[in-house]
């Protein structure tokens, strides 16, 4: 026994499982003294609720929701929310933050004085001050009686801004968007392992070839989406006091995608700054020798090198980003967040419910983190660690 206790490996195993077995037996004992303090009051546990009819309205759905659809349905109307945020606000907040970089290291006095403003004046505000501020902006529209059309079919009010849209099917547009993220997937995979092996002539017209397949594979589905009786296209128009047709988009959902947006690219044009003063001057002198111009050495060298530099950074704000779309219950605007905070004071199902949140985040977050990884060692250099 003495020499079995003596044995270093022993002990760490010993004392690394009596350290899962405290923590298990926390868990257990939280678990049971939980319970039994909702069963005091009269709270069954369990997800059984999840069942139950809500009994109350959300605002913005991407699918049919009515008071008489259950918890779950709920609970999917806000994680869909969610996404839908995410997937517009990122994107935007990565176009922008880009330009602001470039602006910032373009050497141009002015730019560089424009790229400096935005960023120390955008980083610096709270964001939910920020949100609160556009959302009193758009507010302060006109209303839909007043409001005037601009570009032939958008109406800028205070109810929403409504543009000309597409009378599909939701499934399909679903559809459609995993067409075009596949093709997207695709190309970075064969970017990777066949396009650097074929000549460029051959590799661009693979390309081309690629993404006009899935683009006539998306106007295809949207076209057998369309909504029967409906004419493809549909413009906003004015009728009494408000507009119908077209596609409205909410001040809440509005202003947290241009603060996120905004917000959001300050802090990566930093990051994308850093990645273009990181790129060695010898890349670019070595493009300006073999008659490359000015434009072709930017987006053949200098932003891909920058791109693969601040990857890492990148995938860890875009994690940030997507956790900072809570701020849309500040305004009311029907989040996963939302919807789980008026599911608890609508059902008592407390424990269950921020389960369901953080389990949810947790899956969403990571998906984003392992996907873009998998991005990031697609186009990563191999055979040097400076990545460059």
């Amino acid at each position: 026994m003495t020499a079995i206790l003596k044995d270093r490996r022993v002990r760490d195993t010993a004392l690394q499982a009596a350290f899962v077995g405290a923590i298990a037996l926390i868990i257990v004992v939280f678990f049971v003294t939980a319970r039994a303090n909702l069963e005091a009051q009269g709270l069954t546990s369990g997800f059984g609720f999840l069942e139950r009819s809500t009994g109350w309205r959300i605002s913005f759905s991407l699918i049919e929701y009515s008071t008489s659809s259950p918890y779950w349905k709920a609970i999917l109307v806000g994680v869909l929310n969610s996404l839908f945020l995410g997937a517009i606000a990122l994107p935007l907040a990565t176009v922008i933050g880009i330009a602001v970089g470039v602006m910032r290291t373009s050497g141009n006095g002015m730019a560089e004085l424009v790229g400096t403003s935005f960023v120390e004046l955008f980083r610096n505000v709270p964001l939910i001050l920020q949100l609160l501020f556009w959302y009193t902006l758009l507010l302060a529209l006109p209303s839909p009686r007043d409001a005037e059309p601009i570009l032939g079919g958008i109406a800028l009010t205070g109810r929403g801004i409504y543009l000309p849209g597409l009378n599909v099917t939701g499934g399909s547009v679903f559809v459609m968007t995993l067409v075009l993220i596949t093709a997207f997937g695709v190309s970075l995979w064969l970017g990777a392992k066949r396009w650097p092996d074929l000549h460029l002539d051959q590799a661009k017209r693979e390309r081309m070839g690629l993404w006009s397949i899935a683009l006539v594979a998306g106007v295809i589905i949207l076209f057998l989406g369309r909504i029967a009786g409906e004419t493809l296209l549909s413009i906003p128009e004015a009728r009494g006091l408000n507009y119908r047709g077209g596609i409205r988009i909410s001040p809440e959902l509005m202003a947290c995608v241009i603060a996120i947006g905004i917000y959001g690219a300050a802090y990566i044009a930093e990051i994308v700054r850093a990645g273009f003063n990181a790129v060695p001057k010898g890349q670019g002198e070595a493009g300006h020798a073999l008659g490359l111009t000015n434009w072709q050495i930017f987006s053949r060298i200098r932003l891909p090198l920058a791109i693969r530099i601040v990857m890492p950074t990148l995938i860890n704000q875009y994690v940030w980003l997507f956790k900072a779309t809570t701020i849309g219950i500040a305004i009311s605007f029907t989040d996963f967040f939302m919807v789980i905070s008026t599911s608890i004071n609508q059902s008592g199902q407390t424990l269950e419910l921020i389960a369901i949140l953080m389990g949810g985040f947790l899956i969403i977050n990571y998906t984003i983190a392992w996907v873009l990884n998998r991005v990031n060692d697609a186009i990563k250099l191999k055979g040097t660690q400076l990545r460059i």
